[in-house]
């Protein structure tokens, strides 16, 4: 008896996986050489936040963010208590080591441990942190504690299509841009088109080797130029080194 075409054709259903779930992230202390990323605390971290964020100079900080900037230290301090409290996105600050200052935040947010995924957004940094070993050494921290600490298998990063800095951001850090989602929101009353990226499980191990490489203190002459970027490093990574 002949078998028919539909019972000797290949049906393509994806790859079977453990289904075992993700941990969520708890809130504990991510500590690295000159950052430490801590659970945001309210209290401690508001006053040197504020300054660092505020005033017509800084409005660029809030232009792609959902809120912000804000009029008064107390509507601050109002939006930092709810950000305290959140569960999903669970927001941390990142601490400059040398002076125990909180100069940004980030949070993991839109998690989901049955599908292992995770993303990291409501990213603040003020000027302070930007363009900093440290702001990436926190980036690094953040990934390493979602891969290597609660198994998660795609993290995410999402911005503003328009938000250029973010973009190239998540390249230098070695996300793979997806596409675009249009009319994806409206945020502040405007349309909002949003850029795609992840990093997947399968790719960490060599992304890390391109992080710690650029992190190592060698890395850096003694006026802390570096000597070969993340950028370069993760072009590397694509063309089958590290």
């Amino acid at each position: 008896m002949m078998n028919s075409k539909h019972n000797i054709e290949t049906v393509a259903i994806g790859e079977q996986l453990d289904a075992a779930p993700a941990k969520r992230p708890q809130r504990i202390v991510l500590d690295g050489r000159v950052v430490s990323v801590v659970p945001l605390d309210a209290a401690a971290h508001a006053e040197i936040l504020y300054e660092g964020s505020r005033g017509e100079q800084n409005e660029g900080l809030w232009r792609y963010l959902f809120e912000g900037p804000f009029a008064s230290r107390a509507g601050f301090d109002a939006h930092l208590r709810e950000r305290a409290r959140s569960e999903d996105p669970l927001f941390f600050a990142m601490l400059e080591k040398s002076s125990g200052d909180a100069v940004g935040y980030a949070a993991f947010m839109r998690i989901e441990p049955a599908h292992r995924v995770i993303e990291v957004g409501s990213i603040l940094f003020t000027p302070r942190l930007q363009r900093t070993v440290g702001a990436t050494e926190a980036m690094y921290l953040m990934a390493r504690y979602v891969f290597e600490d609660l198994g998660y298998r795609r993290y995410e990063w999402k911005c503003n299509a328009l938000n250029a800095p973010s973009r190239r951001a998540a390249l230098r850090l070695g996300f793979t841009f997806e596409g675009i989602f249009r009319q994806h929101m409206i945020v502040k009353g405007r349309n909002r088109d949003t850029a795609w990226f992840s990093m997947l499980d399968s790719e960490w191990p060599k992304r890390k080797a391109a992080f710690e490489r650029w992190l190592d203190p060698a890395n850096f002459d003694a006026n802390g130029r570096q000597r070969v970027s993340l950028s370069a490093l993760n072009r590397e990574v694509e063309n089958g080194g590290l």
